[in-house]
């Protein structure tokens, strides 16, 4: 997890202007830990994962998630590729026309940091220049639920966002889930 301390503000005109989260669960099985060290986790019978019959069994990972690699994330790199280039630009364009603004109106957009293609692909679709979008994913790598936070607080203390400028947040994840939120620094 991350975060970043804002502090509030008195200008109605500033802060958070929309958010919008959104989520599809019948693409869970393309990016998700099958069987994340529970009692068999959300797909099967407890007897496909090697576990007694005892009820009172103290055992949560066994040897058969283990040799299977059930116990790791689980990701088909195509099919998120493909479904991430899709949803990142309709939720980022759903915050800004919601607002009136267009992709060009932004001065940065600071995405998820799971895959420069990905970022560098909704850079092209949506028509930004490299100076409207911070990436960071090239010093640390793909830092989970911190990716934001992190390069939301760098690019501010590099000097690419000041008061008034417009940002957009947007990330796609598990599950799978997407969103964005729109920002008057």
């Amino acid at each position: 997890a991350g975060a970043v301390i804002l502090q509030p503000t008195e200008e109605e005109d500033r802060g958070i202007l929309t958010s919008k989260l959104h989520s599809d669960g019948r693409e869970a099985e393309h990016l998700a830990f099958i069987s994340p060290g529970c009692h068999g986790g959300y797909h099967g019978e407890k007897d496909q994962f090697g576990f007694s019959d005892n009820p009172f069994d103290t055992v949560f990972i066994t040897q058969k998630m283990l040799d299977e690699a059930l116990i790791y994330p689980n990701m088909n790199g195509q099919h998120v590729f493909k479904f991430a280039v899709k949803k990142f630009p309709e939720v980022i364009m759903e915050v800004l026309s919601e607002n009136g603004y267009q992709p060009s109106d932004l001065k940065m957009l600071v995405p998820h940091q799971a895959n420069l293609r990905i970022s560098q692909l909704v850079q092209r679709l949506l028509k930004l220049r490299d100076d409207q979008v911070y990436n960071n994913i090239q010093k640390y790598g793909n830092t989970t639920a911190a990716s934001i936070p992190i390069a939301l607080s760098e690019a501010y203390h590099d000097g690419k966002i000041e008061g008034g400028d417009l940002v957009c947040l947007a990330a796609f994840g598990s599950g799978f889930t997407w969103g964005a939120s729109l920002l008057k620094w």
